[in-house]
């Protein structure tokens, strides 16, 4: 059995609601279930309330000890790349070499794009350059970048990243444009709202971009986010996860959960992200689609079930 990873999305459907101590609990409480990875959302502007990322995951990174923790994902376009690199270098240190860079474009959400002055139509080409300018930041001194957007001349940061080279890069994304720029550019692609068949025809995609790279490999990883709802029944779990998508995102998703999430009982659940690890996803992030009060409970019954099969199987 190939070694599969879980984690797990702080940030949505209302979570900015709770106060920052509760979320730190729940970081502390999300570790000791075994959880791999703990990200926290990014928005700027958004249709509800959303904590900034950097300070939200150096709270956590003061609250847990073995978890690693990231930006699930950053809207990498909004922010000039200089600052994101101290950013996650600096929570690299804090967190003991816990930190890993997840990257996406957004523009789902144009208003937080107008507010930042930032063009919707130049942001795929400023993910790109923010990219190569980060990760010159943190392996070179001085590093040097000129690009449309961005330019660095004999720039030196310190302290670097306490991972070497750097922390982990994963890009998000659907898109072809998007698949490209995580072979190109990252040690990772994170999916979301893929299906199973379609994510392994994906990921083979961005491997073939990986594997065209002429810098030194070391190994390219994929994940995919996977919102799950467990309810007493298959369609009372569809129908809450109707209601909290089409909530947080505004839009109609009466026919994408179905297709995209995991829903029913846990061995319904379990049952979905068993397809998902077949098709080759070695990061499971699993998200609960439920109110505030729920979050921990609907983690705790999946990971106590889910995570021994793996981990046992490992041994």
């Amino acid at each position: 059995m190939n070694h599969v990873t879980f984690g797990t999305t702080l940030g949505g459907f209302g979570a900015g609601l709770v106060s920052g101590s509760v979320l730190c609990d729940w970081a502390e409480q999300i570790e000791h279930m075994g959880f791999d990875v703990l990200f926290y959302r990014d928005h700027v502007l958004w249709h509800s309330p959303v904590f900034d990322p950097f300070t939200a995951l150096g709270a956590f990174a003061a609250r847990t000890t073995r978890i690693q923790i990231g930006t699930g994902v950053l809207l990498l376009p909004l922010r000039n790349p200089t600052l994101v690199a101290k950013a996650i270098a600096t929570l690299d240190h804090f967190s003991n070499g816990r930190a890993l860079l997840g990257i996406g474009l957004g523009g789902e959400f144009q208003p937080e794009y107008d507010a930042c002055g930032i063009p919707l139509r130049a942001r795929g080409r400023r993910a790109n350059e923010a990219l190569q300018a980060i990760k010159a930041l943190w392996t070179t001194a001085p590093a040097t970048f000129n690009g449309e957007f961005f330019q660095l001349d004999g720039a030196v940061m310190q302290p670097r990243p306490i991972q070497q080279p750097h922390p982990p890069i994963w890009v998000g994304g659907r898109s072809d444009a998007a698949l490209a720029r995580a072979g190109k550019y990252g040690d990772g692609w994170f999916a979301y709202f893929v299906t199973p068949e379609r994510f392994r025809s994906s990921f083979d995609k961005a491997h073939e971009y990986w594997q065209q790279r002429d810098s030194a490999k070391t190994t390219f990883t994929a994940g995919t986010v996977l919102y799950f709802c467990i309810a007493p029944s298959y369609e009372q779990a569809k129908q809450e996860a109707i209601h909290y998508l089409s909530t947080e995102y505004h839009q109609p998703f009466d026919h994408l959960v179905e297709k995209y999430c995991a829903l029913g009982t846990v061995a319904e659940c379990i049952a979905t992200v068993e397809r998902y690890v077949e098709a080759g996803v070695a990061h499971v992030n699993l998200i609960p689609i439920c109110p505030p009060p729920a979050v921990i409970d609907q983690l705790q019954q999946l990971s106590t079930t889910l995570f021994p099969r793996y981990r046992t199987a490992e041994k």
